[in-house]
C-alpha cells in the first residue's frame, strides 16, 4: 500500500499524520512517498518520518521526491497539505486588505483572504488531479488544504471521477471542548453536526438520549466570560453551536469585524493568523535543527481523520468521521452542487457520506451565503472569468460589510496585482470599476 503526501514540507502537520499512521500495526509497513518543491523542507520531512517510524516501531518504505509524479505513481491514498505561496502569500492576503480597511483574523476559508488563497491553489489542484487521473486513478484524495469547501468544489467540477474527501478537525475538537464545558466525558457523548466547513452546526448534543444543550446554557450562565466569545454569541441567537473557533466564525458573517465595539466586546484578535504562521515557522526550524543535531523529536498523535480513513479502508474497521463532500441531497436546503460537511461512514468501501436532511432555516441561511461565495470563486476559475472574483467579494458578508462596491473592486485589483503569477492567466486582469 502506498500513501503519498503532497506538500509534505508542512513538516509539523506531516509529523502528526505519520505518528497516527504508524500507530496502526496494519499500516506499519506502508510505502510513504513524500513530495515537496522545497528541497530543505522535503529533507526535513523525510528525516522526521524516519525518526517517527523508529519510535513507533514501524518499518515503512519511505521515499522523498521533488517530482510530484514520482510520488503519486501507483498511490492508493494521496494526502494533500499544500500551501501555495507559503507565508509570503498569506501576509499579502492580510496586508493588502488591511490597507483598504478590511479586518481579518484567519483569512483562509471565506472572506477576501479565502478567495485569493483558493485562486492561487486551484492551478496546483488541477495539476494534482491530472496526475492522479493518469498515475493513480483509483486512489482516494484526502484534502487538508484550505479553503476546504472551495478546493473540494473545484476538484469536483474539474475532475468529477476523482475520489476526494475534505478533512478538518473542527467538529471533533468542538465536541471534545463542549463535553469538557458541560463536565461530561467525551466518550459518553453522542452528537450530530452538519453544514459547511468551519460553519457547521451542532444539531444534536446528547448523553444517553438526554439533551446536553441545557447544561451548556447553565455553564454559560455561570461564566460571563463565555459571553465574550463569538460562537457563544451566535449560539445564543441561532440556537445551534457553530463548529469552529470564534476567530474563524467572526469572518463568515457581517456583524462583528467591521465594528470596533464588537471587536472589544468579543475580544477578537485581528490578524491572529500572522502570529500562527510565525509559530509554525518556529516549529519547523526546531524540527529541522533537532534532526541535524541528532536530538530526539516528540512523537505525538493528532487524532486526525486521514489515518483513520486509511486504516478503515484497508482493514474494513467501521468508523464515522466528518468529511467535506459534494452535497447531492445530503443537506436538503443547501444547493445540490455545493460542498457540505456531514458525517461519513468509512469501511472497506471507502468514504460514504450520510444524508442529514434539512438544516434549521436560520443556519441554512448563513450557509447559503457561504456557498454562494464559494460557487462564484470556483466559477471564476472554471470559466476563466475575472469578474466572478469581484462578484464573490461583493457577495462575501464580511467584505461587503466593510467596503463600498468600488473599493471592493479596487481591493481585488490590488490582490490580483500582488499575487501575479500564482493565479491562472485568465484571472490576472485588473478590471477597475
Amino acid at each position: 500500500m502506498k500513501i503519498a503526501f503532497v506538500g509534505a514540507g508542512s513538516v509539523v502537520f506531516t509529523q502528526g499524520l505519520l505518528a497516527d499512521l504508524f500507530a496502526f500495526p496494519e499500516l506499519a509497513h506502508a510505502r510513504i512517498a513524500l513530495h515537496d518543491i522545497d528541497p530543505e523542507r522535503l529533507a526535513t520531512a523525510e528525516g522526521a518520518a524516519r525518526h517517527i517510524a523508529e519510535v513507533r516501531g514501524a518499518k515503512p518504505a519511505i521515499s522523498a521526491h521533488l517530482d510530484r509524479r514520482a510520488a503519486l505513481a501507483d498511490a492508493d491514498f494521496v494526502v494533500n497539505i499544500v500551501q501555495v505561496g507559503m507565508d509570503a502569500a498569506t501576509r499579502t492576503d492580510f496586508a493588502v486588505p488591511a490597507r483598504h480597511g478590511v479586518r481579518q483574523t484567519i483569512g483562509d476559508t471565506l472572506g477576501i483572504g479565502g478567495i485569493f488563497r483558493a485562486l492561487r491553489t486551484f492551478p496546483v489542484l488541477r495539476g494534482i488531479a491530472e496526475d492522479m487521473a493518469e498515475l493513480c486513478p483509483d486512489a482516494q484524495l484526502l484534502n487538508y488544504t484550505n479553503p476546504m469547501a472551495m478546493n473540494v468544489l473545484y476538484l469536483s467540477r474539474i475532475a468529477p471521477r476523482l475520489k476526494v474527501t475534505g478533512l478538518c478537525h473542527s467538529v471533533y475538537w468542538t465536541m471534545h471542548d463542549l463535553s469538557a464545558l458541560v463536565n461530561v466525558p467525551f466518550e459518553e457523548v453522542s452528537y450530530l453536526a452538519a453544514g459547511v466547513n468551519h460553519q457547521a452546526w451542532v444539531l444534536r448534543f446528547e448523553r444517553e438520549g438526554r439533551n446536553l444543550y441545557p447544561l451548556l446554557d447553565e455553564a454559560i450562565a455561570r461564566d460571563p466570560g463565555l459571553l465574550r466569545r463569538v460562537r457563544v454569541d451566535m449560539y445564543r441567537r441561532l440556537g445551534h453551536y457553530p463548529t469552529e473557533t470564534s476567530e474563524h466564525s467572526s469572518e463568515y458573517v457581517p456583524w462583528y469585524l467591521h465594528h470596533d465595539s464588537e471587536i472589544e466586546r468579543l475580544r477578537l484578535p485581528v490578524g491572529a493568523y500572522l502570529e500562527i504562521i510565525k509559530e509554525n515557522a518556529a516549529s519547523y526550524e526546531q524540527t529541522r535543527d533537532a534532526l541535524a543535531a541528532g536530538r530526539p523529536l516528540p512523537v505525538e498523535g493528532t487524532l486526525e481523520y486521514a489515518p483513520q480513513i486509511i486504516h478503515s479502508t484497508v482493514t474494513g474497521t467501521p468508523r464515522t468521521v466528518y468529511g467535506n463532500v459534494p452535497n447531492r441531497g445530503l443537506i436538503a436546503n443547501l444547493p445540490a452542487d455545493s460542498v457540505v460537511e456531514v458525517p461519513c461512514l468509512v469501511d472497506s468501501s471507502g468514504v460514504q457520506p450520510t444524508r442529514v436532511g434539512a438544516l434549521p432555516p436560520q443556519c441554512a441561511a448563513l450557509n447559503s451565503a457561504y456557498v454562494s461565495v464559494t460557487d462564484l470563486v470556483v466559477r471564476a476559475a472554471t470559466d476563466g472569468d475575472p469578474r466572478h472574483i469581484r462578484h464573490a467579494a461583493m457577495a462575501d458578508p464580511a467584505t461587503a460589510a466593510a467596503l463600498p462596491v468600488e473599493r471592493i473592486w479596487d481591493l481585488c485589483d490590488d490582490l490580483v496585482r500582488a499575487h501575479g503569477d500564482l493565479l491562472q492567466p485568465e484571472l490576472r486582469a485588473e478590471l477597475g470599476h
